[in-house]
């Protein structure tokens, strides 16, 4: 997989890159696994903006996604899509009764190509088990938290948690943030890593490419009035009144924490933070 760049024949696409669509093998998705997307904008039910810099872009539909396949089915990969509502691909997949789901793709998945789940498929590419039947070190994705509720780590392009330890009924995952954290052995994932390798190297180029992708452009505070922002106000000249950084509402950010999330605090092992700390 590669970087595609553009002839530099305008200012904007000087540095504009786009990743190759090799891997896919069809244009049109599959109608009965569409479903009718709104764009919200960023607002709520009430109509307030609840995520800044958000509104416009392109029409899509959202592809109605399986993260929890039937046990011990043998599936057969018919087509690598693009989906416009994630930067992994997708896989179109149909088992053995001709029942059509749509998949995560890893990098291994082409058109043809088959893949086995439940506790009897084999420690093979793109094969999904429980992680008490996959050996320490082995890379993974598509990782349940909770038995049986369908994957919800490791879901974004390229990205793959390895498996370093099994032990007193729990996995002990290193995953793509650094984080190192403990699930339960019966949950299950896929064995490989998830394909689309180069999206993070894109660069977008052109503010037009942005504004389609549905993202607003973004102010900084500096350059706002003191009423608009904490960072707000002065004279024109240097920047920046010696105080920490802060959110337009006033909170403490850059460094500042801002998980609540107690309740899984005892699984992980080791915070993604650690390593940055001096």
């Amino acid at each position: 997989m590669s970087i595609k760049a553009y002839r530099p024949i305008t200012p904007a696409q000087r540095q504009k890159t786009t990743e190759d669509y090799d891997q896919i093998t069809s244009k049109k998705p599959m109608k009965s696994l569409l479903k009718a997307k709104k764009q919200q904008a960023g607002k709520n039910n009430q109509g307030k903006i609840t995520v800044r810099h958000r509104g416009g872009g392109v029409k899509r539909h959202y592809r109605i996604m399986t993260y929890n396949l039937p046990k011990n089915v043998t599936f057969t990969v018919e087509e690598i899509e693009y989906d416009p509502n994630r930067s992994a691909r997708i896989a179109r997949v149909k088992d053995e009764n001709d029942v059509y789901y749509y998949v995560l793709a890893d990098t291994k998945m082409t058109k043809g190509t088959t893949f086995k789940t439940g506790e009897t498929a084999e420690v093979e590419d793109s094969n999904r088990m429980p992680l008490e039947n996959i050996p320490v070190g082995t890379f993974v994705y598509a990782i349940e938290l909770t038995p049986g509720r369908g994957a919800q780590m490791a879901r974004a392009a390229g990205a793959a948690a390895q498996l370093m330890a099994k032990e007193d009924g729990y996995a002990t995952l290193k995953m793509p943030s650094g984080e190192v954290r403990k699930v339960l052995l019966t949950c299950e994932a896929s064995i490989g890593t998830v394909s689309n390798l180069q999206h993070q190297n894109i660069k977008i180029g052109a503010a037009g490419r942005k504004r389609r992708k549905g993202i607003r452009p973004t102010v900084r505070g500096v350059v706002m009035n003191a009423t608009d922002h904490p960072h707000g106000g002065g004279d024109g000249g240097r920047h920046g009144s010696g105080k920490a950084p802060r959110t337009p509402w006033g909170q403490l950010t850059l460094g500042y924490r801002t998980r609540h999330n107690k309740k899984t605090n005892k699984m992980i092992v080791r915070s993604r933070h650690e390593g940055k700390r001096k």
